[in-house]
């Protein structure tokens, strides 16, 4: 599978242009995801200096991506829009915001990224009765 992971916000808490703090269990579940025969793309709103840092940051702590920005390894990154061709994508800014990385680590190994909450669904509001019915 082609997974798509942003940087900020996601693999470190958001301090751009800094590099903020690793978040716990991003690089380790990353590179579990890896063996497991995934291609991972690092895929950010970094550019330039900013993002040399980011994948320099993966990179010292033994996390290697297949491509940046780009479908492809050898690709140069274009400016904006950069439009993947991936199965899967994981950023803080999804729908429910981002979940535990032992949560997305499961929702992959099992092949089920997406599954409803039981305790998601609406009340059901009960017709009020009156006296003349």
């Amino acid at each position: 599978m082609i997974i798509a992971v942003d940087f900020d916000g996601t693999i470190v808490t958001h301090q751009y242009p800094k590099i903020g703090k690793e978040l716990p269990f991003a690089i380790e579940t990353l590179k579990m995801i890896q063996k497991e025969f995934h291609q991972l793309i690092l895929w950010t709103f970094r550019e330039g200096k900013e993002l040399q840092e980011a994948v320099e940051f993966c990179r010292a702590r033994g996390l290697e991506f297949y491509a940046v920005n780009s479908n492809f390894p050898d690709a140069i990154p274009e400016r904006n829009p950069r439009k993947l061709n991936a199965e899967l994508f994981i950023d803080d800014r999804n729908l429910g915001g981002l979940p535990d990385w032992g949560v997305i680590y499961q929702m992959i190994k099992s092949g089920n990224p997406y599954k409803p909450l039981e305790n998601n669904k609406q009340p059901v509001e009960k017709e009020k009765k009156f006296w003349f019915k």
